[in-house]
């Protein structure tokens, strides 16, 4: 059985407060949209445990009731009347395929328009850019594809599709026409990894603008 200290879960839980008041402030949490979550404690014979965003409420404002604990499979580990964020299955996929230490997913409209334009083809094509390396890519005119996997109004068909998608040197995908997840070590690099990815998108978008 995994375990967590109590301290371990409040620091998450600190955590997931100060990258959902920063993201909020960009507006990249639009109608009570996305959600964030970081892993507590080890992983032990398959078992975890991750402190995941509720469900329903405004990431603009800060409540006692913003956070709750689950575990592998995405239920509750605590007496709560809480739930967990609706996509919490996709989150525990990708915990299980990439060991990752935390995943953001935000709704913008760059993530949004760039998944359309490339949905039939399954990935986002990204080449050349400087932001690359922020995913820790350092190869001279590096290229990536970031998968786009269908918005299927059923969550459990889409988190039977994430392990399969995922490519191991891209730590994200993306659902088309609905937003990103981006996943790190930790907070820090999930963090810095969905940046790049944004930037990357409005790149990509504004490029096919100048008709590149």
């Amino acid at each position: 059985m995994s375990v967590y200290l109590l301290e371990d879960r409040q620091r998450a839980f600190g955590e997931l407060m100060e990258i959902k008041e920063l993201l909020a402030s960009r507006g990249w949490f639009p109608a009570t949209s996305g959600n964030l979550s970081v892993r507590v404690g080890p992983v032990l014979d398959g078992q975890f445990r991750f402190a995941v965003t509720a469900s329903g409420k405004d990431k603009s404002v800060h409540t006692a009731e913003d956070y709750l604990m689950v575990d592998e499979n995405g239920q509750p580990v605590e007496a709560t009347s809480l739930k967990p964020s609706a996509e919490t299955l996709i989150h525990c996929e990708i915990y299980k395929a990439t060991g990752c230490g935390a995943i953001f997913h935000v709704h913008t409209v760059y993530n949004n328009i760039v998944s359309d334009l490339f949905g039939d083809e399954g990935a986002i094509p990204i080449q050349g850019v400087e932001l690359i390396k922020a995913l820790n890519i350092w190869e001279e005119d590096a290229r990536i594809t970031v998968p786009v996997l269908p918005n299927y109004a059923e969550i459990p068909r889409i988190a039977e599709l994430v392990a399969e998608a995922i490519v191991p040197r891209v730590p994200g995908i993306v659902l088309r026409n609905h937003g990103i997840y981006a996943w790190g070590a930790n907070a820090f690099e999930a963090k810095r990894h969905l940046e790049a990815f944004e930037f990357l998108f409005e790149h990509t978008y504004r490029t096919r603008l100048l008709g590149r």
